[in-house]
């Protein structure tokens, strides 16, 4: 053992003393995202359990780990979006656990050491990390945890009060600066992390691509726009502060998640400290896509996709920064969670996205959401002990999931990742 640590320190110390050149770090120039002097052009997927899997307490499957990356790899897939933690008490159906911050400033260790786990395997595969650290929804946390802890009470569960009542709830965070330094309090924690099996400092870590202030966060209101833009202009500042070597995104839903407002969305998006633009598009959950009529509706939900999507690429062409469609999802046939059901509808969807990726010079890449690659599930509502899959705990479980036996979406998965990678546009910058 001390052997290994002296190889793994000399390695550390190897890398940290290369040129800056020589270190694989992804950047964004001229409204594109680059890596080692050429375009970076992208499909990959949503693992949000990823240091879950590959801890060694509970959820914890190194094993399983292992067959996945080399999977997604094989796949071409090697950009994977993660949430760094869950936070709060454990034994809630609808959230995720184990948690990793239990409280302000008490971590599990167990799962920290997962993440490092799971950056050095990834490392090992040349893969891309973007992780998440807060959550605006109830399934890890997020900004109900960080008002509880500033005094304001338990948000109410949607399960149980509706996401009406959870909404107004957590539209509190945009500007509790109590909840604020909570957070930023965990941001300093994780961005200025070591791993312990690399030795590595996170923010010297090439296998990390981006740092996301949160998934999905939300204003939540038009009374609160101005102070979550100011929340995400000082957590990008935070960020940025700690580690000069990675981008940063917000991880927004785009104009969607801007309570409809493009001119919000440009503005937090023309934030120096963000370097690229996220969206995420929901067909079936936006209503353009019927629980009876998946299939026959595809046209409808690609071309309200299209439509969705051109503002974003017009800001994003405007301020001169890359685009990535970083959620997408839509349900197996027949609104079937098994996954020995077809998936025509869904594979038309994807091969829509995917193709967007191939020939839109704004679009840099997409993570469909989400991998389930051989989990399978055991119960509708997530339990403790169940398989994680790409369907947090508080959706059915198999809903939006790819497993490893949907040959077809799969097939279609690889031949997209491939052809983003030699496609006209990556060609015309080389």
């Amino acid at each position: 053992m001390k052997k290994l640590l002296m190889a793994l320190s000399l390695l550390s110390l190897l890398l940290c003393c290369q040129p800056e050149s020589a270190v694989k770090y992804v950047e964004q120039r001229d409204g594109r995202l680059w890596l080692d002097g050429k375009e970076y052009r992208y499909v990959g997927t949503n693992f949000w359990y990823g240091p879950i899997l590959a801890s060694e307490g509970q959820g914890g499957d190194r094993q399983r780990l292992l067959r996945e990356l080399d999977q997604l790899h094989a796949l071409g897939l090697d950009n994977l979006r993660i949430l760094v933690g869950s936070d709060g008490e454990q034994g809630i159906a609808t959230k995720v656990e184990p948690t990793l911050q239990k409280a302000p400033g008490e971590y599990n260790d167990t799962l920290l050491a997962g993440l490092d786990y799971l950056l050095m395997e990834m490392g090992k595969r040349d893969m891309k990390a973007v992780l998440y650290l807060n959550n605006s929804w109830e399934w890890s946390g997020g900004y109900g945890y960080y008002l509880e802890h500033a005094g304001l009470g338990k948000a109410p569960r949607p399960n149980e009060a509706g996401y009406e009542a959870f909404m107004k709830h957590v539209s509190q965070f945009a500007s509790n600066e109590k909840a604020h330094q909570l957070f930023y309090d965990y941001v300093r924690f994780i961005v200025s992390r070591q791993n312990r099996y690399t030795l590595l400092l996170y923010k010297d870590d090439p296998t990390i691509m981006a740092w996301q202030i949160g998934n999905e966060p939300r204003a939540f209101g038009e009374e609160q726009k101005v102070p979550f833009t100011r929340w995400l202009r000082e957590a990008s500042a935070l960020i940025r502060s700690l580690d000069g070597h990675h981008l940063i995104s917000i991880g927004g839903e785009g104009i969607w998640g801007c309570e409809m407002d493009s001119a919000l969305y440009e503005q937090i998006s023309s934030d120096p400290n963000i370097d690229y633009l996220t969206v995420h598009v929901w067909p079936y959950n936006w209503q353009w896509a019927r629980q009876d009529s998946l299939l026959a509706d595809i046209p409808h939900a690609c071309q309200k996709t299209a439509d969705y999507l051109r503002p974003h690429m017009e800001i994003a062409h405007r301020i001169k920064k890359p685009l990535v469609i970083e959620e997408f999802g839509f349900p197996r046939d027949g609104f079937s969670f098994s996954p020995s059901s077809t998936t025509h509808a869904r594979d038309k969807y994807y091969q829509y996205i995917f193709s967007l990726v191939e020939s839109e010079p704004a679009v840099s890449g997409c993570n469909f959401w989400a991998w389930g690659g051989e989990a399978r599930p055991r119960h509708e509502q997530w339990q403790v002990g169940d398989p994680y899959m790409g369907d947090p705990a508080q959706e059915q479980q198999g809903l939006n999931s790819v497993f490893d036996s949907d040959t077809t979406t799969l097939k279609i998965s690889y031949s997209h990742s491939e052809l983003v990678k030699v496609s006209e546009i990556a060609k015309k910058v080389q």
